[in-house]
């Protein structure tokens, strides 16, 4: 074991051990659960008792017809499903009960352009054997280190499928679920990102991003994780003023420890520079600031600025199987509208999700002061957040588009679109409907040379 990797642990080892916070997992007997009333990844099996959300059958697993392989656009595997009705600022009050209050305010701030069409929930999410069998370890395994800053006792799975303890426990593990939930091992994209400001106008910066999901190596274990989660790469290809630029990110486990460790490339002075802000509340640029650090993702980072709370499992309209929005040669023209997507190329439906708040601690600062989290109860993603500023007014709501990606297979974001209610801006993440693959995914395994502040500076070109 080399000296890093031995002082993180050891870090880690004395902080579970010096904190009161470190709780114990569920017992085999309820671990046994998982894949009979409930999920492999922990989520009630059966259907509710309207019938409007169906029983969990195993999830797509398996294309349509129709389509090749790795980097082609996905084909919609459901074109016969027709919408069933449109929430709308007319009739929001029908159907407020399974709304979330950013999703309400979104009606009522855009009455006469923002609508949410339902469609059929289908329950999609599934993940590869070997990472069911591992949330099955987890589940007996996986505690909490210290006051919601780390793990241990997991690997290569959902860390918490069956959440337990107290409200605060709960919320941290529902969070800790979203942080290392299942996209894959390796992954590439090109892609664009738009900031789209009142009047409509946006430009595009494209960049070429590279993910290997450290906390799902096949070849590796817990003990080699080195306080990685996750390796990122992005190259920026255009606008000509960026072209040339590149970041480089290892996420940490435990940020507590060691946070997040970042580097950026500047093509003009051809100089890698470590990246000091690139956690909490620093804005983010390229997003004009409508992002911050810690938005990416949806949510990403530590947990330890705010004090935690499970609120309970709802049923609630999110966007889901959102084949439409991403199908190749949809222009960007087409899919942006001037205040938010356009829904008509939207499907939202019917699931359970997990609803966490997050309020900022007394002395902590953010620009954020309470968070409010629905996760999907299948595949833990967070889908839907809404972001309140100091005076208590909603501020921000961010929408994770999905859809399964039946080649890996699991569900994850298709888009990630942030809206500003207070400036009527609105920021999207991940458009390649123009280009001519999406995204690739791969079991490779790369060297780690390769994700390396050293390697940086000799793979950029402008």
């Amino acid at each position: 074991m080399n000296y890093k990797k031995s002082a993180i642990l050891g870090g880690l080892l004395a902080l579970s051990v010096a904190s009161s916070f470190s709780w114990a997992a569920v017992s085999s007997g309820e671990a046994s659960r998982l894949g009979q009333d409930l999920t492999p990844f922990g989520s009630p099996k059966a259907g509710n008792e309207a019938g409007t959300i169906p029983e969990w059958t195993g999830g797509l697993t398996e294309p349509p017809a129709g389509y090749k392989g790795a980097g082609q656009h996905h084909i919609d595997p459901f074109p016969a499903d027709e919408v069933l009705f449109t929430i709308s600022a007319a009739n929001k009050d029908q159907y407020s009960e399974h709304l979330s209050d950013g999703v309400l305010a979104m009606l009522e701030t855009y009455p006469a352009s923002f609508r949410v069409p339902v469609y059929k929930s289908r329950r999609t999410h599934a993940v590869p054997d070997w990472v069911a069998e591992n949330v099955r370890k987890n589940a007996v395994n996986a505690e909490i280190v210290g006051d919601g800053e780390g793990l241990k006792g997991a690997f290569g799975g959902y860390p918490f499928p069956i959440l337990h303890g107290d409200n605060e426990q709960k919320a941290w593990q529902v969070i800790w679920n979203h942080l290392t939930r299942w996209r894959g091992v390796s992954g590439t994209r090109r892609s664009s990102e738009v900031a789209v400001q009142a009047n409509g106008d946006y430009s595009l910066v494209t960049s070429q991003q590279e993910v290997f999901f450290n906390f799902y190596n096949p070849e590796g274990g817990e003990d080699e994780l080195d306080n990685i989660i996750f390796y990122y790469l992005s190259f920026t290809q255009s606008p000509p003023r960026l072209a040339g630029g590149a970041i480089l990110v290892h996420e940490t486990l435990n940020q507590i420890i060691n946070p997040r460790n970042g580097w950026g490339y500047n093509a003009g002075q051809r100089r890698v520079r470590r990246a000091p802000n690139l956690g909490y509340d620093s804005p983010i640029a390229a997003a004009d600031n409508l992002r911050t650090a810690d938005d990416t993702d949806i949510f990403n980072g530590a947990l330890d600025r705010y004090n935690w709370s499970y609120e309970g499992m709802r049923e609630v309209y999110i966007p889901y199987n959102n084949y439409r929005i991403g199908e190749k040669g949809t222009p960007y023209s087409e899919i942006l509208g001037i205040s938010h997507l356009n829904p008509d190329l939207t499907r939202w439906e019917l699931h359970r999700v997990h609803v966490v708040e997050a309020n900022l601690k007394e002395g902590a600062r953010h620009i954020y002061h309470k968070r409010r989290f629905y996760v999907d109860a299948d595949s833990w993603n967070t889908v839907l957040l809404d972001q309140y500023d100091g005076r208590g007014e909603l501020w921000r709501v961010t929408m994770g588009i999905a859809k399964n990606y039946y080649e890996l297979p699991g569900v994850w974001t298709v888009l990630d679109v942030y809206h500003d209610l207070q400036a009527r801006r609105y920021h999207v993440l991940g458009l390649d409907t123009e280009e001519p693959n999406t995204r690739v995914f791969t079991e490779d395994v790369p060297n780690k040379r390769y994700f390396s502040p050293a390697s940086l500076r000799r793979r950029s070109v402008r």
